[in-house]
């Protein structure tokens, strides 16, 4: 008796729905990813295993590097610009409307007021370029830091009446006493309680 072939029918799997899927969700993830500004003083943070989380709201900045190089920023637009306001009254400066939007988007700075000016005209990759910003002045006869610290403060209490909180972050190699200075300013504020920023490191080394 002859065998009954079977016919053989090709199997296929219908991939347009799961293309349909990757394709939304890599729509949504790059729509609503924010993207990393490079920073102008980049610096090797010192290895820690202690995380705790810094607070995405209401926080000041302060960047120490090559050699003492001082940058301060602050997380909140509205905090930025107010701050902005009572530096230039300080100071004996005007700005326009629009430098002020146009600062309040600027993250972090390391310029003396009175070339706050021209940082503002420039775009971020003018702006982040190395050697552009030479630091805020932190000295004895001229401490600028010390007046964005505290106008920074009563800026936060006016706006979101509360206290701003403070981070400093350090580069590895920087030497103590340029550390030691920015707490000294600190602490002559009566700002006592601050974060220090650290890269995590593995607790088996």
């Amino acid at each position: 008796m002859a065998k009954v072939k079977m016919s053989k029918k090709m199997t296929s799997i219908d991939m347009t729905a799961m293309c349909d899927v990757a394709f939304l969700l890599l729509t949504f993830f790059i729509l609503t990813a924010t993207a990393k500004q490079q920073e102008p003083l980049p610096v090797d943070t010192p290895a820690s295993t202690v995380q705790t989380k810094l607070p995405e709201n209401n926080l000041a900045t302060i960047t120490i590097g090559n050699k003492g190089v001082v940058f301060f920023g602050m997380t909140d637009r509205d905090i930025r610009e107010e701050t902005l306001n009572m530096m230039a009254q300080k100071y004996n400066l005007t700005f326009s409307e629009e430098e002020k939007k146009r600062f309040a988007l600027i993250e972090t700075f390391g310029v003396p007021a009175q070339n706050l000016k021209e940082i503002i005209a420039m775009n971020s990759t003018e702006r982040n370029k190395k050697g552009v910003q030479p630091g805020i002045p932190k000295d004895s006869l001229n401490n600028q830091l010390a007046d964005w610290i505290q106008y920074a403060r009563r800026a936060t209490i006016d706006l979101h009446d509360k206290e701003i909180a403070i981070a400093i972050k350090g580069d590895a190699k920087e030497q103590y006493p340029q550390i030691r200075q920015i707490m000294d300013i600190l602490q002559n504020q009566k700002i006592n309680s601050f974060n220090l920023v650290t890269g995590l490191r593995n607790e088996n080394f």
